[in-house]
């Protein structure tokens, strides 16, 4: 079995070999979300403790948005009582195109119209994602949109490509790892953080944690199974009293329990990092399938330990491609340039009259 870095490269040589001019690793951008997310739930924590503001009291719990499925059911089915929670940053794919079509392309001096921009994805979703209007960030001279990113290919689709071109991936030659949005260090290891679904209840509570409370984390958190194994929770308490409830939320039957208890204000979790499908992101409908014989929680399971056995744990406030991201062009954390370029806004879908009337 290949590791995490050696499939990279051999990715790195097949995407080349059909006129791809970069491959950079969507960790990257991940750690610059993760960032972002930080620094909000740190804002939105001091803002609820030093005011008797009731809109400020009720900015918990934060909602991770990554995911566009839950984005999609929140936006048409639950509407505006919900979207005050959801963190405005953007996920990872969209971070790195706005990267990409802003940034990169200033500093290498060309335009982002001569730049076509594709991300692998482990769902289908994240197709849906990439076309929304909030994501175009300029009408180039003919009029034409110029989106963050111009297409998603899921990693299923990959595996077809690749098959489709009779290539023998085992065989194929391991292409250095274009390094300038990549987390390769110079030995060529992966740093990022743990978790199959993006790290966020792990990372913006280990963070919050120390920047609130002092309170350093050095191995595993130990989260606590709720109802299932797709529903966990980890806490910090100070002086017997809880300062800090996180969730991991996955899968739909979750999902709905966790919004009904918001709606009806008996959520008292201070972050959710929620995600449509069960088990999180490793289990996204665009993934490859399992082999014959091997079950899907079976390959899951690998996905889990091979990730977490290939990428060296690094906080991303230290990955040092973050930190000259922001030295060069974003300034800081939640400064005006961040917002402008790594978050969003999500909006209540309004039914058209016919849809009411059928539905009635």
């Amino acid at each position: 079995m290949f590791n995490y870095f050696q499939v990279l490269s051999k990715l790195t040589t097949f995407f080349k070999s059909l006129g791809v001019k970069a491959v950079f690793d969507t960790s990257s951008s991940r750690d610059l979300t993760l960032i972002e997310s930080c620094n909000e739930f740190i804002t939105r924590y001091k803002q609820s403790n030093s005011t008797n503001d009731v809109k400020s009291k009720s900015a918990f719990p934060m909602i991770s948005s990554a995911c566009p499925g839950w984005i999609c059911y929140a936006e048409k089915t639950l509407g505006s009582y919900i979207l005050p929670y959801i963190s405005p940053v953007k996920s990872p794919q969209q971070i790195i195109g706005a990267v990409i079509k802003n940034h990169i392309c200033q500093k290498l001096c060309l335009r982002a119209e001569e730049i076509y921009h594709v991300t692998v994805m482990p769902c289908y979703d994240k197709k849906l994602e990439a076309v929304r209007d909030d994501f175009v960030f300029q009408v180039d001279s003919e009029g034409e949109k110029i989106t963050e990113v111009d297409s998603v290919l899921t990693t299923g689709e990959v595996l077809d490509l690749i098959q489709s071109k009779s290539v023998d991936f085992t065989t194929l030659d391991e292409s250095p790892v274009d390094k300038l949005l990549s987390n390769v260090d110079e030995e060529g290891r992966i740093y990022g953080v743990r978790g199959g679904s993006g790290g966020y209840a792990d990372t913006v509570f280990r963070h919050a944690a120390r920047m609130l409370f002092g309170k350093e984390f050095g191995g595993p958190l130990q989260f606590k199974t709720v109802r299932n194994s797709d529903f966990q929770e980890v806490t910090l308490e100070v002086e017997g009293k809880t300062v800090l409830k996180f969730a991991q939320c996955y899968g739909f039957r979750n999902l709905i329990n966790i919004v009904t208890k918001i709606k009806t204000g008996k959520c008292n979790y201070h972050f959710l990092e929620i995600m449509a499908c069960p088990s999180g992101c490793l289990n996204g409908g665009g993934q490859i399938k399992p082999k014959p014989g091997q079950s899907a929680k079976d390959l899951i399971q690998l996905l889990e330990n091979t990730y977490s056995e290939n990428v060296l744990v690094a906080d991303p406030f230290e990955n040092p491609l973050t930190k000259s991201l922001y030295n060069e062009w974003l300034e800081q954390p939640g400064s005006e340039k961040a917002k402008r370029h790594l978050h969003t806004e999500y909006h209540p879908v309004v039914k058209s009259i016919s849809s009411q009337l059928q539905n009635w």
